[in-house]
C-alpha cells in the first residue's frame, strides 16, 4: 500500500496527468510486490530488483498504450519504490562517520541496485522492440 502511495505521490510531483495517477501507483505497487516476494523467497536483492523493474517497464508499456499517454510517466513514478534511497543514505552516513569499509560496501550495493534498475528497464524495452518487429513481420504474411 505504501508503494502505491509513493508511486502516486511521485506522479503528482512529476506533473503526471490526474487520470494517470492511479495507474502510476499500481505500476509501482506491482513492481514492489514482485521485488518483495522474490526477496522473501530468498533471492538476492539485485536480481529481484531486475525482475521488479522489468515488470514496471512492461506495465508501463501496457498503460501507455491503453491510456494513450507517454511511457515515461509510468516508468518514472513506477520505479520510485525500487530506488535504494535508504541504502544510499546509510552509505553517506558511514562516510561521514569515517567507517570507510562499510561505506564502500554500501556504496557498491547502491551502484549494483541502480544498475539492476537500468538493466530491467532496458531489457523490457528491447523485448518490446523485438516483439513489435516480430509481430509486424508476422502480420505481413
Amino acid at each position: 500500500m505504501t508503494s502505491f502511495i509513493a508511486a502516486s505521490g511521485f506522479g503528482i510531483l512529476f506533473n503526471a496527468p490526474r487520470q494517470a495517477l492511479i495507474q502510476c501507483g499500481l505500476v509501482g505497487m506491482f513492481g514492489w510486490i514482485v521485488y518483495y516476494i522474490l526477496v522473501d523467497q530468498g533471492m538476492d536483492t539485485v536480481p529481484a530488483t531486475i525482475f521488479g523493474s522489468m515488470l514496471v517497464a512492461v506495465l508501463s508499456h501496457l498503460c501507455a498504450r491503453l491510456y494513450k499517454t507517454p511511457i515515461i510517466i509510468f516508468n518514472v513514478s513506477g520505479i520510485i519504490p525500487l530506488v535504494p534511497g535508504g541504502i544510499a543514505y546509510d552509505a553517506m552516513r558511514k562516510f561521514v562517520e569515517n567507517d570507510y569499509f562499510s561505506a564502500v560496501q554500501l556504496s557498491a550495493k547502491v551502484m549494483l541496485l541502480a544498475g539492476a534498475i537500468a538493466i530491467g528497464l532496458m531489457f523490457s524495452e528491447v523485448a518490446n522492440q523485438i516483439f513489435k518487429k516480430a509481430w509486424g513481420w508476422f502480420r505481413l504474411e
